[in-house]
């Protein structure tokens, strides 16, 4: 399977480039992970927006959904062209915006909970509460072919439920937006938390998102690489960044 990093910035896009969201495709399926500010014309640089088979929501803060609604909006200006009708995957403890991603002919909500394991195309997805002021779903993605996984922890503080979460994933992308010093947020994972949780989990690669603007990006890189040193390969997310797992 293959992730592209459509946006990683968190709160607002920033010098013309968007907040989250993450393409995965697998054979010919394609599940958009997330709809950041500003990232709909990234997605249109990597598929046709009317071929997308799924998308799938962490949660309902603006920064992860601003661009669903022109998602939903581009496939009913063209549903002569549109695939069948887009299966949007979100939790139900938020009624306005749960019923949002039900638009008729256009997309269906599906709900998931927190206990469940779900299929999606060729995909197994399990979910973890998260530390945040909304209700928040990390998720732990399994390609079924091959048993090779992703965790995204979507928005979180240090959870120790984290570490079982992630344990031997294959790559692991995490909310990054603080640096070292600021642990035990309530909103969000420091670099060190992140990079701490990357070595003891055994997990190869971790991708920094979420970041923060006005930080030096370059001191939380180094950061992360000085925990994980020789254990683990820390990569700054950038828009377009593509990984094969």
């Amino acid at each position: 399977m293959k992730l592209t990093v459509l946006g990683y910035w968190g709160a607002y896009p920033w010098n013309d480039e968007g907040t989250s969201s993450y393409l995965l495709t697998s054979d010919e399926f394609s599940l958009l992970i997330d709809a950041g500010s500003g990232t709909f014309n990234q997605l249109r640089k990597h598929i046709d927006p009317l071929a997308l088979d799924a998308v799938i929501l962490s949660h309902y803060h603006h920064d992860h959904i601003a661009d669903l609604g022109v998602l939903q909006f581009y496939r009913q200006l063209n549903q002569e062209e549109a695939q069948p009708i887009l299966p949007i995957y979100g939790h139900t403890e938020h009624d306005f915006y749960y019923s949002a991603l039900t638009m008729t002919n256009v997309s269906q909500g599906h709900a998931y909970y927190e206990q469940d394991t779900i299929e999606v195309g060729p995909f197994s997805i399990k979910f973890l509460r998260t530390k945040h002021p909304v209700p928040c779903f990390a998720m732990r993605i399994t390609e079924q072919s091959t048993g090779k996984s992703l965790v995204y922890t979507a928005d979180s503080g240090w959870l120790d439920a984290f570490d079982d979460f992630v344990l031997d994933t294959d790559l692991l992308i995490a909310d990054s937006y603080f640096l070292s010093g600021t642990e035990n947020h309530p909103v969000h994972f420091s670099v060190k938390e992140v990079a701490e949780m990357t070595v003891r989990g055994n997990i190869p690669t971790v991708v920094l998102s979420h970041l923060k603007q006005r930080i030096d990006l370059n001191q939380l890189l180094e950061e992360a690489q000085a925990i994980t040193q020789d254990k683990a390969t820390p990569i700054l997310a950038t828009t377009g960044l593509t990984i094969t797992i």
